[in-house]
C-alpha cells in the first residue's frame, strides 16, 4: 500500500507536476506478467522516473545500509524503502551477487517487473558503460523477456556528487521487448551470456543515444579518480616550482 501511496499522492504527484517528465514506448511494457527492465544509470533518481512512467509496480534490489539504520531516521527510512519497491542486498558480502539473483528470481516468480541496471553502478561521466552478464543470467534462469530502457536527463536533475541540479524533463524510452529462450539451459555459457548482455547493452545505448565505452564503469571510475590524483600533484608540483622560481627572482634582486 505504502508503494502506491507514494506512486500516486506523496512522490509521484510532485514529480509529474515539477518536471513533467516523458514517457516514450510504453506499449512494450506487458500489462501484466514478469518482465525485466534493463536501464542505463545516470543517476539516483532513475529509480524515480522510470518507475513513475508504469502503471505497475517495479522492484529493484538496493544496498542492505537503507533497511539496518537505527532510530526514528533508521526506521523511517527503512519504511521509505521497503514500501517503495526496493529489496535489501548485502552487496558487500561474498554471496552479494547469488543473493541479488534469489531475490529477482523470486520478484518475477510472482509475475511483477523487476528492475536493473546492467552496468552496476552510476556513470560518472554520462556516458553507458560495459553491462555485467548477470541480466543474462536472470533472463535465462528465469524464462522472461527483457526490456530495455534509456533514461535520459536524470543527471541533470540529480548530478553525480550531488543530490540537486536543475529542473528539466527528464525522458524515459522503453524499447521492444528482448526475447532470449532460444539459449535455454546456457546459463552457464559465459560466451552466450557476454552475447546476450552486449544485444542489451547496444538496445540501451540505441534508446539513449549515449556513447558506449566497452569498459566496466567501475573500473572507468577508479582510473578518473587515479587521473584527478596525479593532475592534483602536477598541478602542486608546478605551485611549489613557480613558488621557487618567484623566491629566486626576488633574492637576485636584493643581491643586486
Amino acid at each position: 500500500m505504502f508503494y502506491w501511496f507514494l506512486k500516486w499522492i506523496a512522490i509521484g504527484p510532485l514529480l509529474r507536476i515539477v518536471f513533467r517528465p516523458q514517457a516514450h514506448g510504453l506499449e512494450h511494457v506487458p500489462t501484466e506478467g514478469a518482465a525485466i527492465l534493463a536501464s542505463n544509470h545516470l543517476s539516483y533518481a532513475d529509480w524515480l522516473f522510470m518507475p513513475n512512467a508504469l502503471p505497475r509496480r517495479v522492484s529493484f534490489v538496493a544496498k542492505a545500509e537503507y533497511f539496518t539504520g537505527r532510530g526514528i531516521k533508521g526506521r523511517l527510512k527503512k519504511t521509505f524503502f521497503s514500501g517503495s519497491g526496493q529489496i535489501p542486498i548485502d552487496r558487500a558480502g561474498r554471496d552479494a551477487a547469488e543473493g541479488a539473483m534469489m531475490s529477482a528470481k523470486a520478484v518475477l516468480d510472482r509475475g511483477e517487473l523487476f528492475g536493473i541496471y546492467p552496468e552496476g553502478t552510476r556513470s560518472h561521466d554520462g556516458r553507458l558503460y560495459r553491462g555485467k552478464t548477470g541480466v543474462a543470467r536472470l533472463t535465462l534462469e528465469a524464462g522472461v523477456p527483457v526490456i530495455p530502457v534509456a533514461v535520459v536527463g536524470t543527471d541533470t536533475v540529480a548530478p553525480p556528487g550531488k543530490k540537486f541540479g536543475s529542473i528539466t524533463r527528464p525522458v524515459v524510452r522503453f524499447g521492444a521487448p528482448l526475447d532470449f529462450s532460444r539459449y535455454a539451459g546456457m546459463e552457464n555459457d559465459r560466451y552466450i551470456l557476454r552475447s546476450i548482455t552486449d544485444e542489451i547493452m547496444y538496445e540501451i545505448m540505441r534508446l539513449s543515444g549515449q556513447e558506449y565505452v566497452d569498459q566496466y564503469a567501475t573500473r572507468a571510475k577508479e582510473l578518473a579518480k587515479e587521473q584527478a590524483k596525479e593532475l592534483a600533484k602536477e598541478q602542486a608540483r608546478a605551485k611549489e616550482r613557480a613558488a621557487g622560481s618567484s623566491s629566486a627572482t626576488a633574492e637576485q634582486r636584493k643581491a643586486s
